[in-house]
């Protein structure tokens, strides 16, 4: 099978882990957000969040840029300006992704517990907003390819 052949099924697969990427780290930013208790507790639970993170969200997040570069190099859309704004978005998410994921080792330790619901949040890793800002931009440059 050539890679022409394969490119629906990488190209469905890159949306599959995107899918499960983007669920990751907006669960995840609504725990950073909502997660109270006492310290032990938020602790315990950062943990088994933290968990979860490492076997689902990392693993799809690492899909999603080896498919996606994949898709960018069989499509010859590497020069392309969206393909470009794109992974600059990805980089973002990536980004609140790995601050996400520094937050939750920090309060699994015990370290944050408490502080992000006492706070009234956890700054950009418990933004959701950026995260769907980023993600719609994203489905749109992809769809429309407007430049």
């Amino acid at each position: 099978m050539s890679l022409v052949t394969l490119y629906p099924w990488i190209k469905a697969l890159h949306v599959a882990a995107a899918l499960v990427f983007v669920a990751g780290v907006l669960a995840t930013s609504a725990f950073l957000r909502f997660n109270k208790g006492e310290a032990q507790q938020v602790a315990a639970n950062a943990a088994a969040f933290r968990r979860w993170d490492r076997g689902v969200t990392i693993p799809a997040m690492f899909l999603v840029w080896a498919l996606g570069i994949e898709l960018a190099m069989t499509g010859r859309w590497t020069g392309a300006g969206w393909l470009v704004v794109k992974a600059c978005l990805v980089v973002v998410l990536s980004a609140v992704h790995g601050a996400q994921v520094g937050k939750l080792r920090r309060m699994s330790q015990g370290a944050d517990a408490g502080v992000a619901a006492a706070a009234g949040g956890a700054g950009v890793a418990g933004a959701p907003w950026l995260v769907l800002a980023a993600v719609t931009v994203i489905a749109i440059l992809v769809v429309v390819k407007p430049f």
